[in-house]
């Protein structure tokens, strides 16, 4: 498959401690480490990637917003503000792009406050539980939701 499209994949706040954060939840990979896999399967699926890391939900804000003319699509690991931001849900929703959540936790068998999501209602799906593989998963699905338009 080669497609030809642009990913923008974010990461929320404290993704950038990946390796050190949690190893027992959050495995032993650095940011750096899951950036470089995503540009390997975004090379096999003929798509690129922009990676983008911030602990600042603005600029996740803002760059979701630059996404709507410059990305064909979103994958998103917002971290707690999944469970907090309606501003990063409104500016998903303005995108107008198609959008995977993903995490590398299964939020669902941790703290209750995790359960919620602001971004699966706006989302085209959600991936959870499989550590770093999830973001090729994700790249995977984005990739084949852009192929079928």
């Amino acid at each position: 498959m080669a497609i030809d499209a642009s990913i923008l994949v974010l990461n929320g706040p404290n993704l950038n401690m990946l390796g050190v954060r949690e190893p027992q939840i959050y495995g032993s990979m650095t940011l750096d480490d899951l950036e470089a896999a995503c540009h390997e399967r975004a090379d096999q699926l003929g798509i690129t990637v922009d990676f983008r890391q911030s602990n600042h939900e603005g600029e996740l804000v803002s760059w979701i917003q630059q996404a709507r003319t410059e990305n064909d699509g979103i994958v998103i690991n917002a971290g707690a503000y999944t469970h907090t931001s309606v501003a990063i849900m409104d500016a998903l929703i303005l995108s107008e792009l198609p959008v995977i959540e993903v995490h590398l936790s299964n939020i669902f068998k941790r703290e209750p406050v995790r359960h919620h999501s602001y971004i699966s209602p706006v989302a085209n799906g959600m991936i959870c539980g499989f550590g770093p593989h999830g973001y090729l998963l994700a790249l995977d699905a984005i990739a084949n939701i852009i192929d079928r338009d």
